[in-house]
């Protein structure tokens, strides 16, 4: 399984079947200083349809079609905010197992989840979680989150960074202190791409592809 972050929430994802995933690619100038790379892939996955993760016309298909067998995909409605959709409307939990993998994205999560939603991805492999706060939960509620999903690898998204990311949100610095001091994940910077998912409890830090 390789996964690449291209920036923001967006991330590839190729199976070792040659079946790729793209979650929540972003519209061309949808997002400070991010420049939107070329992706190919046989899947789009978009948690809502704000335009900072709902560039689908962006993703191209792939040469040939995929023929082989498919992941199995299943996902978790929830909100964007803590007012059950008030400010800025729904949001969705994707979800798919392949690779005797099991992958979840939080899109941007704002709210808090049910104890039947965290048992449908507790202990899952991959976990990416918002941690930028303002459209979405912060560090400290991501970090909460994360303790309760119990995730083998957990990957920090839609946070701000040099030249990059919009001005309300935070980095990721405060999240990735929390998890270092609990003491529990080995810590892993992973660059854009990695080629394959750590098989122990991880915290997995990536950088954005492209920025401008």
């Amino acid at each position: 399984m390789e996964i690449t972050f291209l920036g923001h929430a967006c991330f590839l994802i190729k199976l070792t079947t040659g079946y790729s995933v793209c979650f929540d690619p972003f519209a061309p100038g949808s997002v400070p200083g991010l420049s939107v790379p070329d992706v190919v892939a046989d899947k789009v996955i978009c948690s809502h349809s704000h335009m900072d993760h709902y560039g689908i016309e962006e993703v191209g298909k792939p040469a040939t079609p995929y023929k082989g067998e498919l992941p199995e995909f299943d996902s978790i409605d929830t909100f964007h905010d803590e007012v059950r959709g008030a400010k800025r409307g729904p949001n969705t939990i994707n979800i798919f197992k392949a690779d005797g993998k099991t992958v979840v994205h939080m899109g941007d999560i704002g709210c808090e989840l049910t104890e039947e939603q965290l048992a449908k991805i507790k202990g899952c492999d991959l976990l990416m979680i918002p941690v930028g706060g303002f459209f979405t939960i912060d560090s400290d509620r991501a970090f909460d989150m994360c303790c309760k999903i119990d995730p083998k690898v957990v990957i920090p998204m839609h946070f701000s960074g040099k030249g990059f990311g919009y001005d309300v949100i935070s980095g990721r610095e405060r999240f990735v202190e929390l998890v270092k001091n609990k003491g529990d994940r080995k810590i892993f910077e992973g660059g854009s791409s990695v080629t394959e998912l750590p098989e122990e409890k991880t915290l997995l830090i990536m950088d954005p592809l492209r920025i401008l």
